[in-house]
């Protein structure tokens, strides 16, 4: 079987990239699949992650992110031409490869790939949910323009010959279409690490941005008792644009000497496994792969009631809390519940440990491996 998957760029350390290459290293395992992984904005960079030797990559030099920061209008007539770029220069590559099946990771080739007729099924897997673009509640002409777009993907999505979404709570929020199929990401086990408690410490992993929410946990740690926080420690690992302000936050909340910014690593699960329990603060996320990973290495997990994720994964008072969104005085109180009951802490690590079988590598790409024999036929 020849798959192509089409992604913007491996160059950084997200889940996402986690997620793939997983998932080519599960399918270079089988020995009978080749492989091809299309980019649009690698630039000659290494891929933070090291992929198997069987994949192929490819990258088409077109560099939608060049255009960050532009004015609007500016920004717009250069994705316009980019994207004709992009689909002429990624049909011609289709033509020539003639895959089984094509993998768009979502949004650059999109709106097109479903149109190259290469003989392949067109499959989109989308790690977002269907209203990540209206979570930032953008006012005037942006926020209409994200009213639109997803209004457009919509539309889109249907065109594919297999939409794959990553929770049951996205699932309802698209409806019912024939197209839709609902596949989780997996959770890696990972031998040799054995998770223990009384690290003291408490971690949260992911992009430095405004979807990751780390200024809302930064706010909830400040908010609970020095006398409780002593002796812990509260690690973020990430990079991004807020990096600077994040840090300065800590600063201005006292907090600096607790809360540590820390570098991406590529050795996360060592990082879980000596922590005691994950926080997570997300405005909205397609799934929460790190929460997936955590929860394998044994950390129960705390977290607001972002869209969408949490209420698939975590059962309350069993492995983890869930607070109202947004709540950062609740957030901060189910932080500070597990820091003082050591035992409650202990019975929901053996329970996140449970979640490396509902989450299972082996389950998760079988589903897939179902998915596209299907579609073969």
């Amino acid at each position: 079987m020849k798959i192509i998957y089409c992604m913007a760029d491996v160059y950084n350390p997200g889940g996402m990239e986690r997620v793939l290459l997983n998932k080519l290293r599960w399918w270079a395992s089988r020995g009978d699949c080749e492989l091809l992984l299309v980019t649009t904005d690698q630039k000659d960079r290494p891929p933070f992650y090291e992929f198997p030797p069987q994949v192929h990559r490819i990258d088409l030099g077109i560099n939608y992110k060049d255009d960050n920061g532009r004015n609007p209008v500016a920004k717009t007539l250069s994705y316009l031409r980019k994207r004709r770029k992009h689909k002429h220069k990624l049909t011609g590559l289709l033509m020539q490869e003639k895959a089984d099946i094509v993998v768009s990771l979502y949004p650059s080739e999109s709106s097109f790939i479903p149109d190259i007729k290469d003989g392949s099924k067109k499959v989109l897997e989308l790690h977002f949910n269907k209203y990540f673009r209206l979570q930032y509640n953008r006012s005037g002409l942006l926020g209409l323009a994200d009213k639109l777009r997803t209004r457009q993907d919509e539309k889109i999505v249907r065109k594919f010959d297999r939409f794959v979404v990553l929770t049951r709570q996205d699932a309802e929020n698209w409806g019912r279409l024939p197209n839709l199929q609902v596949i989780p990401n997996a959770a890696l086990n990972i031998p040799g690490l054995r998770h223990s408690l009384n690290n003291k410490r408490v971690i949260a992993v992911g992009r430095l941005d405004y979807q990751k929410g780390f200024d809302r946990l930064l706010e909830a740690w400040a908010l609970i008792p020095e006398k409780t926080r002593y002796g812990w420690r509260l690690d973020i690992f990430g990079q991004g644009e807020w990096e600077e302000m994040l840090k300065a936050r800590a600063k201005e909340l006292g907090i600096a000497d607790s809360a540590v910014i820390n570098k991406p690593t590529d050795k996360i699960f060592s990082e879980y496994a000596s922590s005691d329990f994950l926080v997570m603060s997300s405005h909205y996320e397609g799934f929460p792969m790190v929460m997936i990973e955590a929860m394998a290495c044994g950390l129960p997990a705390v977290s607001f009631d972002f869209m969408c994720g949490p209420r698939d994964i975590i059962v309350p008072e069993e492995n983890g809390l869930i607070v109202k969104e947004g709540d950062i005085q609740a957030l901060a109180n189910a932080i500070k519940r597990l820091m003082e009951d050591p035992e409650l802490l202990w019975k929901m690590s053996a329970e996140a440990l449970k979640i490396s079988s509902t989450y299972s590598e082996a389950s998760v790409m079988a589903q897939w491996e179902k998915c596209f024999n299907d579609l073969k036929r």
